[in-house]
């Protein structure tokens, strides 16, 4: 069934097009139920209609049962090496590309539905998706946005009716997913297995076009093309770390081309400070724990160096050696970003004079007295302006360093509190309360999930009446554990 053209923006399939190898033309196999969540400010931008998106023509959209004129709904293919071993053939199982649309900047957008039913790329599994781990996504990619973070953004959840079977029977549910693409790592990997070496030269232009435009004036494309990939994916992962955020399944499928977050699954925001943190149920051993997410990154970014190798240069050796320059500049990359964005969080100055072991110290108190990373960094500002530190005696000596390092007239120091709450979010999506929004949501209870959304999208403001979404959880037995919801 296709949609009419003239209740909808233009749509294009340039990714199914160029690239027929690598994906399959596909409906979805879901029914509409009812319409959970609708971001408007998204839907707005996209030239899309809300009232449009909620009538039963929107609704079948949203959950793939209908294509938009000028698009071909494809599963995507793709690889992914999880949690280190290569799986040569994931793709879409659960998932569709709807199309391309341009958004009022002019900026092309994938539209992508996730638990949109069965594809090629299943490999046994259901195809669908739960009402819990969509809602999250959306809530968890609000946040993020408002964060100032890159992000695939969430249009809408819908329900579905259906059951969805996993640890216990639970609500079935589509979201749909707006992202400037859906490329990533194991896009290329996929790619570099094909038979046809084309294949992979003709996804890297469409790379550079989409993603990378100035690496096509470089003297080799393809290797501008992966240390536009290797910065970007460097400032991400930073811009992860300064806000507690722990990804918790960074395989290489889920690494995209843009430097966008992608694939809220298991992820969550850290509370209590401890660089070993790791939420998701499935990492035994800890590869994607807070501290191991720059690594880990720089691991997925040789697997697409290895995936590139055959554009890089006619000759192995000096392809990856081309390669390996590029990749071990990750870490500079990376600290660029972190170092001075710590900095900005305690209000230092950079330059010469600023007491390099400040930032440091303070971590290393955090993580002696559990405190909360959110809360201990937004709480220095208020410091700063002569409340009372609500911090562990421990803390004090630290405090008196700090403030030597800080401007001493009252009106500058009142200057840098309030650049500190620019960079040092209020409110972030706090697990107890995600969860409360969660299963009332799953119960059929939406409001608290709304209300919370209203809360994260404006992280930096303090807001009376909203102190409970800035606490954190109380002590619990055993570990906060989030699961992928596949």
């Amino acid at each position: 069934m296709s949609l009419a053209a003239d209740t909808l923006p233009a749509f294009d399939s340039r990714f199914a097009r160029e690239l027929p190898e690598l994906c399959v033309p596909w409906q979805g196999t879901v029914p509409a139920a009812e319409l959970l969540a609708l971001n408007e400010p998204l839907a707005h931008d996209l030239g899309l209609v809300p009232e449009h998106l909620r009538s039963p023509e929107g609704l079948a959209l949203l959950v793939g049962a209908a294509a938009p004129a000028g698009a071909t709904p494809v599963a995507q293919g793709y690889s992914g090496h999880q949690f280190g071993a290569l799986s040569p053939r994931l793709g879409d199982g659960r998932a569709l590309l709807v199309g391309e649309l341009r958004d009022r900047h002019g900026r092309v957008r994938d539209l992508h539905l996730k638990g949109s039913g069965r594809t090629p790329f299943s490999r046994g599994g259901d195809g669908k998706a739960a009402v819990g781990p969509m809602l999250r996504e959306y809530v968890v990619s609000e946040a993020m946005q408002a964060l100032g973070i890159p992000t695939t953004r969430s249009l809408a959840v819908v329900a579905t009716g259906e059951t969805v079977l996993r640890e216990t029977p639970l609500p079935g549910a589509v979201l749909a997913r707006v992202a400037a693409s859906h490329l990533r790592v194991g896009t290329f990997e996929y790619a570099a297995m094909h038979p046809d070496p084309e294949v992979l030269r003709r996804l890297a232009d469409h790379a550079i076009a989409r993603h990378h435009p100035h690496a096509a004036e470089a003297d080799d494309p393809y290797l501008a093309l992966f240390e536009a990939v290797v910065d970007a994916q460097a400032a991400l992962v930073a811009s992860w770390m300064l806000v507690g955020f722990i990804h918790g399944v960074m395989n290489t499928d889920n690494v995209t081309i843009s430097g966008e977050t992608i694939d809220y699954g298991p992820c969550a925001f850290m509370e209590a400070y401890d660089p070993a943190t790791v939420f998701s149920s499935i990492d035994h051993g800890g590869r994607y724990a807070f501290a191991n997410q720059p690594a880990v990154m720089q691991w997925n970014l040789a697997r697409f160096a290895e995936a590139l190798l055959g554009l890089l240069a006619p000759e192995p050796q000096a392809a990856a050696t081309a390669a390996g320059e590029v990749l071990q500049t990750f870490g500079e990359r990376f600290d660029r970003r972190w170092r001075p964005g710590l900095h900005a969080k305690l209000g230092l100055p950079e330059g010469p004079g600023t007491d390099e072991a400040l930032a440091g110290d303070l971590l290393g108190l955090m993580q002696e007295h559990e405190l909360d990373w959110t809360a201990t960094f937004r709480s220095l500002a208020a410091v700063l302006r002569g409340a009372p530190a609500e911090l562990p005696d421990a803390v004090d000596p630290w405090l008196a360093r700090w403030r030597a390092q800080l401007p001493a007239d009252p009106g500058q120091r009142g200057a840098v509190a309030d650049a500190m709450d620019r960079v040092n979010p209020r409110f972030i999506p706090r697990n107890q309360q995600v969860e409360e929004a969660l299963a009332a949501a799953t119960a059929g209870d939406v409001g608290p999930l709304h209300r919370l959304v209203e809360v994260v999208r404006r992280p930096f403001e303090d807001r009376p009446g909203l102190e409970a979404y800035a606490a954190p959880a109380p002590a619990c037995d055993g570990p906060y554990r989030t699961f992928c919801g596949t």
